[in-house]
């Protein structure tokens, strides 16, 4: 047996003539293919074959990729001829015997290649038509639209002859996934996504649009979905699950003309995304299921769906494409980048948390993390739900925030920070006042009295930035009564503790940190970073404005969970650190061993004052 061998990183091939009934992979000289990276394991993966098929084992700690799969490290899958086995860098293929052997270069030009290869060609015959460098300036007017769209008709109609029977069936394919997904969206929420190609005022054939709808129909009622916002991702999941059984019975339905029509519809809306919108990222930035966008250079998008990352296998035309897709999001939000300033923060127009990251910086291509905003904001009872955390923890959390109590809630990145600052801010009584301090505004606050600030960065003069610290020494002047710092990462903190020590009582913010022993550690090293003081001074002023921790952390398996429920409860006398106590920790439960809440048997010492007030009852810590 032959294994074909590609170098994403240097772009090269090779072949290896490897045993046929097992094939160790690794780092070390010893296996049957060296694969001589950092990032692969002297012993990390093997093939092996068993009772008449292949199977790809993972042997290293960070596992690898089957077909887009992540195989857990000790966990195996079957393969077969021409399916992608990623480890670090490299991909590999399982070569077929001689009599049915496929050249390399003709197993990895896939369907999914080979459209991006068409409509790139296509992409770039527009803009040779219409003389534009890459792509519509931002909010191109009308009237350059419909010349865009007038041009696109044109090219699209006169390259549908070089779409093969593979091509059409995913380009098919693909469509009627999306149209599923919009078709959700729109019975869970009322909102209607974007539709594909054709759009109002164009030609659409009215016996195609009824035939496609019958189908997207037939498909959702198939399902008990439950069709609710906070749903959406389950309903998603359970057709998704399902979803090749569903095609085969669609497939007699695709005649020949509505075949060609949803061709026709795919490639002209996918170029047009390119040219007015987001481009291959359009469509992701949709999907319900999809909470992570993250595209490294022209040719890598990945995307973190359930918790697990895997790479979508699209890419963007070029370089400049990306940098000019970067370019129309940052843009309306007052954001610049160039090689003087090759990192911004930003958001697009929904609240989803942008990064951008350009060379010299990044070495890999332009970069771009999307973090999805929630459209439809989380409540208590989602977390709760979702095992994220305990019905008594969130009982008192509640209590905690009326009996205004300053908070401060903690964890590592996309651990869920943000979506638990905005649950536990939605139990603030509508008649106070509310001032929001965020670097890019994500918080989804529904109270009335409500003032939203965000940071700037400086003009392209140095001049003119505004930072959290700015905005929170601003906002003590307008006489919020709860103050929402979003993210505490500097020398803002100190400023955040004198408001909680000044009457803002009540207060919330995130921080960066594993644990609440952490959270303590690295409030005081910020603080440090504003004001030379002795670390006593700062413990007695954290300790006077702080009174609980809340820690939250994201699981192997993508699940949120609310780890720590912690009170700040002093010094000790004896090592002079802060000391917390854990009113409510995680700990494995149940059959499935799954992490969840548990009262301690510690009692806060400001219990009997919620209790008194009637901010919670008793029967919270029994």
């Amino acid at each position: 047996m032959e294994i074909w061998i590609y170098n994403q990183y240097t772009d090269q091939r090779e072949t290896e003539k490897v045993p046929d009934d097992v094939v160790t992979i690794g780092r070390d000289e010893s296996n049957a293919i060296t694969l001589r990276s950092p990032f692969v394991s002297r012993s990390h993966a093997r093939i092996v074959f068993e009772g008449g098929s292949y199977f790809a084992e993972s042997l290293g700690m960070n596992g690898i990729v089957v077909a887009n799969k992540t195989v857990p490290f000790k966990h195996r899958v079957k393969i077969d001829y021409g399916d992608e086995i990623r480890i670090g860098e490299f991909s590999l293929y399982m070569m077929q015997p001689s009599a049915k052997r496929v050249a390399p270069a003709e197993r990895i030009s896939t369907p999914r290649k080979r459209v991006i290869d068409l409509e790139q060609a296509m992409h770039a015959d527009l803009l040779d038509r219409l003389n534009l460098r890459v792509t519509a300036q931002t909010g191109a007017d009308e009237e350059l639209v419909a010349l865009i769209r007038r041009h696109l008709d044109e090219i699209v109609r006169a390259n549908l002859g070089k779409v093969d029977k593979d091509m059409g069936r995913y380009l098919v394919r693909e469509f009627l996934w999306r149209s599923v997904v919009t078709e959700l969206t729109r019975r869970a929420t009322g909102k209607l996504m974007y539709s594909y190609g054709f759009e109002e005022g164009r030609s659409a054939e009215a016996k195609h649009e009824e035939a496609l709808s019958r189908m997207i129909g037939d498909v959702v009622g198939y399902f008990p979905l439950r069709l609710r916002p906070h749903t959406l991702k389950e309903d998603v999941a359970m057709i998704e699950a399902d979803w090749n059984k569903q095609l085969e019975k669609l497939a007699p339905r695709v005649t020949p003309d509505l075949h060609e029509y949803v061709v026709q519809r795919m490639l002209t809306k996918e170029i047009e995304d390119v040219v007015l919108g987001y481009g291959p990222l359009q469509d992701l930035l949709e999907m319900p299921n999809v909470n992570e966008i993250m595209v490294v250079g022209r040719d890598k998008i990945y995307i973190e769906k359930d918790g697990v990352l895997q790479n979508t296998g699209r890419s963007f035309f070029s370089d400049q494409i990306v940098e000019s897709v970067i370019e129309r999001i940052i843009t309306p939000v007052g954001r610049r980048i160039d090689r003087s300033t090759p990192l911004v923060d930003a958001r697009l127009p929904d609240g989803s948390r942008v990064n951008a990251v350009l060379n010299p910086l990044s070495l890999s291509g332009p970069t771009l993390t999307i973090r999805k905003f929630a459209r439809i904001p989380f409540t208590m009872d989602d977390l709760i739900e979702r095992g994220t955390i305990s019905q008594p923890a969130a009982d008192f959390l509640r209590a905690c925030v009326l009996g205004r109590k300053n908070m401060i809630i903690s964890g590592g990145t996309g651990s869920g920070k943000t979506t638990t600052l905005n649950v536990l801010s939605g139990f603030i009584p509508a008649e106070e006042r509310i001032v929001t301090i965020e670097d890019s505004a994500e918080l989804q606050l529904a109270q009335e009295h409500l003032v939203r600030l965000e940071t700037r960065p400086a003009n392209i003069e140095g001049r003119g930035a505004y930072t959290i610290r700015d905005l929170v020494r601003n906002a003590l002047r307008m006489r919020p009564d709860r103050l929402i710092v979003g993210e505490v990462r500097g020398p803002e903190a100190l400023d955040m503790l004198q408001a909680m020590n000044t009457g803002h009582d009540g207060s919330l913010s995130t921080i960066h940190a594993n644990t609440p022993d952490d959270t303590m550690l690295r409030l005081e090293t910020m603080v440090l970073t504003a004001v030379e003081i002795p670390i006593r001074a700062i413990r007695e002023q954290m300790v006077a404005a702080l009174d609980m921790v809340v820690q939250i952390a994201r699981l192997s398996g993508g699940q949120r969970r609310v780890t720590h429920v912690s009170e700040i409860v002093g010094i000790d006398p004896e090592t002079q650190k802060i000391l917390t106590e854990d009113v409510f920790l995680a700990r494995p439960s149940g059959s499935d061993g799954d992490m969840r809440l548990f009262h301690t048997g510690y009692i806060p010492r400001f219990t009997e004052e919620l209790i008194e007030k009637g901010f919670m009852g008793v029967e919270v810590f029994t």
